[in-house]
């Protein structure tokens, strides 16, 4: 499913417009996506919560030369799923 199969769903399910269901999905990834610049984390009881991981600095190598070279330490954002997301999608 991509975005505009997304934005349909949404349309479909919730009976908004498609405009209205894009400006639905859009506002919820900004949301998003500035809690998670902030620091906070989002969680959907039953659907899962996105975080920021932090990621150490490490030593990684070139696949072509095989040369050491560091890698900084980063954010990562990061997505997991909620027992009732996982037991629908499992057929429990």
């Amino acid at each position: 499913m991509n975005k505009s199969e997304l934005i349909a769903a949404i349309a479909t399910k919730s009976e908004l417009s498609k405009k209205d269901s894009e400006k639905a999905l859009k506002a919820f990834e900004e949301a998003v996506t500035e809690a998670l610049v902030n620091g906070d984390k989002v969680q959907l009881v039953g659907f899962g919560t996105f975080d920021v991981a932090d990621r150490a600095a490490r030593e990684g190598r070139n696949p072509q030369t095989g040369e050491a070279m560091p890698i900084p330490a980063s954010k990562a954002p990061r997505f997991k799923v909620g027992k009732q997301l996982r037991d629908s999608v499992n057929g429990k």
